[in-house]
């Protein structure tokens, strides 16, 4: 893991109340589990040294770690500052987990030094780039008001998920940005995007194969390249995307507006109930 000092950014504020059923982050050899650190899942004592100290013993360790907060509800009621120096594919990744809120806060994973390098075409450039927030294989999601900027990839992933309520956020990167969706869905079913403003370099919202009965209403998109379904037909055997609903959404500065894109090649994936009155 990698080396932390104060919190799991660049600068995150995270106001976080975390209901989990299962750890919250991928396989490892050594486990720090925050109630040995103090934390309470009551909701009512205050855990923030807790999660601070488990953080700075976990990412001390010279072995792969895992964090692990039990089920239960943790107070956090301050802004919490985690700085992390190293590599990593998500920045913060969920997996597996049900009944996560993530209530407020920023998400800074400073980008623009990657971007400024893949856009000068340079061959030195550090390999793909973190995606800021993912969630994977969970269930019952919900992020409320939260503050995405400058993510060296993606902003949020929901990958596998159900029922999950995207409200309020804000995402904001440069216009010329690659490769910084600003919430990609695949895989999953039953997901609402409401009031939300993206500002980005590639898609405001990408929607992935195998995505069913998604929401998007009261967007605001650009710059960025628009709500697009898509790409399609990256594999021959693939599932499809069914029941897409995009109303009520503004698109200004952006090169596109709703779209469906698809490889030129054979695949058996398809799009279904796709609605955008």
């Amino acid at each position: 893991m990698a080396e932390v000092t104060r919190s799991c950014f660049s600068r995150v504020a995270l106001l976080i109340l975390y209901i989990l059923h299962q750890s919250c982050v991928a396989k490892s050899t050594l486990i720090f589990n925050v109630l040995s650190f103090g934390a309470k899942p009551n909701g009512v004592i205050d855990s923030t040294q807790a999660f601070l100290d488990v953080w700075t013993a976990a990412c001390a360790s010279s072995d792969s770690t895992t964090i692990r907060v039990p089920k239960g509800r943790y107070l956090l009621p301050n802004a919490m500052v985690f700085k992390v120096l190293g590599q990593a594919n998500n920045r913060l990744s969920f997996e597996g987990v049900t009944g996560v809120s993530i209530i407020g806060g920023a998400l800074d994973t400073k980008g623009t030094s990657l971007w400024a390098c893949k856009l000068a075409g340079s061959t030195d450039c550090p390999k793909g780039g973190a995606t800021s927030l993912s969630f994977t294989n969970s269930k019952n999601i919900n992020v409320d008001g939260l503050i995405s900027l400058n993510s060296q990839m993606f902003h949020i992933v929901i990958n596998g998920c159900q029922d999950v309520r995207i409200k309020g956020i804000k995402v904001n990167a440069a216009g010329n940005s690659p490769n910084t969706d600003g919430i990609h869905v695949q895989l999953s079913r039953n997901v609402a995007i409401f009031n939300t403003s993206i500002k980005t370099g590639d898609d405001c919202v990408s929607i992935g194969p195998g995505t069913k009965d998604l929401w998007i209403e009261k967007i605001t998109c650009g710059p960025g390249h628009g709500i697009s379904i898509g790409s399609l037909a990256k594999d021959l055997e693939e599932e499809g995307v069914q029941n897409v609903t995009v109303q009520n959404t503004i698109f200004k500065g952006s090169q596109n507006g709703l779209r469906i894109k698809s490889w030129a090649r054979p695949s058996n994936g398809f799009v279904q109930g796709a609605q955008f009155p």
